[in-house]
């Protein structure tokens, strides 16, 4: 765990730093700044873009990082990689092309209960391709062990100029409209970025010549497009749903609450950029043993960070919604909901990048597709009743089956298992502290109370953690800070 264990504190640290920048500007300023309808705006075109960045991409992020490693020349290295960049270009000019043709038709169909969205759909196609692009690069950099950078421009980067495009809104520099594009020009920046760093690491050799496992790349990709359309429309689907039946200002109060939640995967969207290209050489020299070690640490590490942040945020998650407007407060339900689900998910482990490496792939993927139109149907049965609790349960039951059915799917195919005892003991802890700090309200103000309550939290959560031995790792990187702290 050396080089995932280095790596991975960069990167969480790093995606904290971002989620600290995000949450502040997410809670306190795109609220009264911004305004409900053109943040409902701005978080709808975002997530439309995400759901159609991997059509964008045709899987080649994940295609890079799994067959990278199976090149044996130089020239083989540089044919992939100019594969890899070249065909995404070729694919996505017709899909731009039906979306022209396409155009009022789509218009009419998003816009029938929030006009205001029209005028900006064309961002969407644009912003989706510079995601796009901007995955490959990052993965380019990934599969030379160096994720830091990309990971920083990502999590940080971005949140950091969106943050001074708005108090730019406040100085009144730009308009909320002018906000819109700005957040389009920023995604197209921080591509360039990436493309330049991570030729910078690699030298490009463009050769124009196709690979000579194009087949299995092909294949491979057609199912990691797939794979990407069902995770991004199970991360984004709700809120795209919210616009088709509420106001956009709905959108806001749900992107609130749901950024509060997604805080606890943080630290798997961290270990995973380096973990992935690990398991992808495990797997491709069939080291089983050393992959099942992996995927236990994995899933423990993740559960034992994980649950910390978790505990922060429920137990503190009234006295959070007393600094935002009353609005907002309605969004509390959807944390714990999307909060839970994206707990579940993370303590997995390093689960998904089995599953994109293994040759059964494709029978989990289709199942996610049924899964993605389960999603469709539950919001469309749930969001007319109860608003955004309807969408955050939704989600909620989608992605825990979706979990459950790739989790049994690795135990049953692969004989690998994520969980030990010491999950069991993690859950314990975690739930039990739950209930001893919810209930415990102190009279001062939110701030005060939070600080507060978190610091009593995290050193029971700590001690407790190390002295039943939840993470030999954590406790060794305890240790570690215990030593030189004495010394």
């Amino acid at each position: 765990m050396g080089i995932v264990l280095n790596q991975s504190l960069k990167n969480t640290i790093i995606t904290y730093i971002g989620f600290a920048i995000g949450g502040i500007s997410t809670l306190f300023l795109f609220p009264p700044i911004l305004g409900k309808t053109f943040y409902g705006l701005s978080n709808y075109i975002l997530s439309c873009a995400n759901v159609i960045m991997p059509l964008f991409a045709i899987g080649m992020q994940n295609t890079l990082v799994k067959f990278y490693s199976q090149c044996k020349t130089e020239k083989e290295e540089n044919q992939f990689l100019s594969f890899t960049v070249l065909f995404p270009i070729l694919l996505s000019i017709p899909i731009i092309l039906i979306g022209l043709f396409f155009y009022d038709e789509i218009a009419f169909f998003v816009t029938k209960k929030n006009p205001i969205v029209k005028n900006f759909i064309w961002l969407i196609p644009f912003i989706g391709l510079c995601m796009a692009y901007f995955e490959i690069f990052y993965a380019w950099s990934r599969v030379h062990m160096h994720s830091v950078f990309g990971n920083f421009i990502k999590e940080v980067g971005l949140r950091l100029f969106s943050l001074v495009a708005l108090l730019g809104i406040y100085f009144k520099w730009i308009t909320a409209v002018d906000f819109i594009y700005l957040t389009a020009g920023i995604y197209f920046v921080a591509f360039l970025t990436t493309m330049f760093y991570a030729f910078r690491i690699k030298k490009p050799v463009f050769q124009f010549e196709i690979p000579e496992n194009v087949k299995g790349i092909l294949e491979y990709t057609f199912y990691i497009i797939l794979s990407g359309s069902v995770a991004n429309l199970l991360l984004d689907g709700d809120k795209i749903m919210l616009n088709q039946y509420m106001k956009i200002e709905n959108i806001a109060f749900y992107s609130v609450a749901t950024y509060i939640a997604l805080v606890i995967s943080v630290p798997s969207r961290a270990m995973h950029q380096i973990v992935y290209p690990i398991t992808a050489k495990l797997m491709h020299e069939d080291k089983h043993d050393e992959l099942n070690n992996l995927y236990k640490k994995t899933s423990i590490n993740l559960q034992m960070v994980g649950g910390f942040v978790m505990l922060c945020i429920f137990v503190n998650i009234d006295q959070l919604y007393e600094m935002v407007p009353k609005e907002y407060s309605g969004g509390i339900m959807v944390v714990f909901m999307i909060g839970l689900s994206k707990y579940f998910d993370l303590i997995l482990g390093n689960n998904n990048a089995i599953i994109f490496n293994t040759k059964y792939y494709r029978t989990v993927l289709f199942l996610g597709v049924g899964l993605v139109a389960l999603t469709i149907g539950l919001n469309m049965i749930f969001i007319p009743v109860f608003g955004i609790i309807g969408s955050a349960f939704a989600t909620l039951l989608s992605i825990t089956l979706y979990s459950l059915a790739k989790l049994l799917f690795v135990v049953k195919k692969l004989h690998l298992y994520p969980f030990t005892n010491q999950t069991l003991h993690s859950l314990a802890i975690t739930f039990v502290l739950f209930l001893l700090f919810y209930f415990w309200q102190f009279p001062f103000h939110p701030i005060v109370g939070i600080v507060l309550k978190s610091f009593l939290v995290t050193v029971v959560y700590i001690y407790v953690n190390y002295k039943f031995v939840i993470s030999v790792e954590i406790n060794q990187v305890l240790d570690k800070l215990i030593q030189k702290f004495i010394k």
